[in-house]
């Protein structure tokens, strides 16, 4: 097996030093082919320089720049269509997915014969809003876009590089990495493991930018919410045709009491607020259209950094197998 692990870094200058000699060690442990390609999503503090130190230092590692910030699955989205070998692992940058968990990815991958398998926390590594906001996402991308394995998701996944393939097309400024996968598999796994807190700074995913994260999915990837505007004007035409009847009824009932004006501000408000969420999400709809016939870019790469990838040799010293390792 051969290894692409593709880290997404922003505000990560501190944790970066750390977690890259960690995770070379443990790959050459391994015994694999193997290459880090760090994804510099447009920190704006020392992430990039320390990224291009790392490169020039340490083999097999390669930064890349994006030009701006772009998003975590943007930047995800970037380094999988760079890495060159079998298997690509994603984790974050802060040393919460624990590179020591690596090679349990990649054993359960193969041994399950899986195309992509989720580290999910043994114990949940984030504080109640932040968690709540995850399973709301996660719940989202279940209901409303059929993505079956969507429980599972986690920052910390091991899959089959061909898997890219079914997102070849994939363009526009609003990825997720997640629903694009689930294009292209089915077999899909989990295991649990051990993470680590966040050990510097603060998360990015504030419970907002979770919210419009799944906002951004549901619209991106789903035509549900038109569904959903369209079952709200047939309910509102419901709730309208029984006043219409309750007025007749009245009226042949010999009831002709003229209805007073906070009923009618009352329905004039309910209609109006259908009327308008419905014109907001077909409104949203086509701000997107607009926004990919424009060509707006999914990522641009500004600079790229460091050697090819590596070629590990693994560490026998001596027999036939390892001379005729050798002389491949």
């Amino acid at each position: 097996m051969s290894v692409s692990v593709v880290i997404p870094c922003y505000r990560s200058a501190r944790t970066l030093p750390v977690l890259v000699p960690r995770l070379v060690s443990v790959l050459r442990d391994m015994s694999v082919q193997y290459e880090v390609i760090l994804v510099v999503d447009g920190s704006p503090d020392d992430t990039w320089a320390t990224a291009v130190g790392l490169a020039r230092r340490t083999d097999g590692v390669r930064a890349i720049q994006l030009s701006r910030n772009y998003g975590q699955h943007n930047a995800l989205v970037a380094g999988v269509r760079e890495a060159e070998f079998e298997v690509v692992v994603t984790m974050d940058d802060d040393l919460q997915h624990l590179p020591e968990q690596v090679p349990l990815m990649l054993a359960a991958l193969e041994g399950d014969r899986l195309d992509l398998v989720y580290g999910v926390p043994l114990v949940e590594e984030h504080g109640f809003l932040r968690s709540l906001g995850s399973r709301s996402v996660k719940a989202g991308m279940s209901a409303a876009l059929g993505v079956r394995a969507a429980r599972k998701i986690s920052a910390f996944r091991a899959f089959r590089t061909c898997l890219r393939d079914g997102f070849e097309e994939l363009s526009g400024p609003y990825a997720s990495i997640d629903v694009a996968l689930s294009w292209a598999t089915t077999r899909v796994g989990s295991l649990p493991v051990r993470m680590n807190h966040r050990e510097e700074g603060r998360s990015n995913y504030s419970l907002r930018l979770l919210v419009r994260h799944t906002a951004n999915m549901v619209l991106g990837y789903s035509a549900a919410p038109l569904r959903l505007a369209s079952y709200l004007g047939f309910l509102v035409g419901v709730v309208g045709l029984l006043l219409g009847v309750a007025v007749l009824w009245r009226f042949a009932a010999g009831d002709t009491t003229v209805a007073g004006f906070t009923t009618i501000a009352s329905m004039v408000a309910l209609f109006s607020a259908a009327q308008l969420i419905s014109i907001g999400v077909l409104g949203e709809y086509v701000g997107r259209i607009h926004g990919s016939g424009m060509g707006r870019p999914t990522y641009v790469i500004r600079e790229r950094v460091g050697s090819p990838a590596l070629f590990d040799v693994p560490r026998q010293s001596s027999g036939p197998s390892a001379s005729m390792h050798n002389a491949t």
